[in-house]
């Protein structure tokens, strides 16, 4: 009889745990909702509250001051936006370098890491060497 009490001890611990384990969820899902509705109770409030009157001065297009001329097309370079990308995929490198720079002179962290991070840099540069050959990074 001492194995089966101990078996029906052991269930009610298992039925137990899965009980707060799943309760823990439930408290995420409460709180998701309560933001969630004070989110679209404001934007409500907001919509209802603010004063509509559209007028033409109003929707027009307001660019720094200056009256709209022309369409609103216009050609821009790809070359802009490519810069803007190697500057980001650099800028981004560069934040895994200052915490490695920090964590190298501490104990167990020697030649592998300092392997690794050339072999990191070895891929930069040669994205770099890459994005040179292409002619991306000349400014004409």
């Amino acid at each position: 009889m001492g194995g089966l009490r101990d078996t029906l001890v052991l269930n009610g611990f298992r039925e137990a745990g899965v009980q707060g384990y799943f309760s823990s969820y439930l408290v995420v899902g409460v709180l998701f909702l309560i933001g969630g509705a004070i989110v679209a109770g404001a934007l409500s409030a907001n919509r209802m509250l603010r004063p509509h009157r559209p007028t033409p001065e109003k929707l027009s297009t307001y660019e720094c001051g200056v009256d709209p001329v022309g369409e609103g097309w216009a050609q821009s370079y790809v070359r802009y936006y490519v810069f803007a990308y190697l500057y980001v995929v650099f800028a981004v490198d560069a934040v895994f370098l200052f915490p490695w720079a920090t964590v190298f002179a501490a104990p167990g962290y020697g030649m592998l890491t300092l392997g690794e991070m050339f072999l990191f840099l070895g891929f930069l540069a040669t994205g770099l060497v890459y994005a040179w050959r292409k002619g991306v990074l000349t400014w004409v």
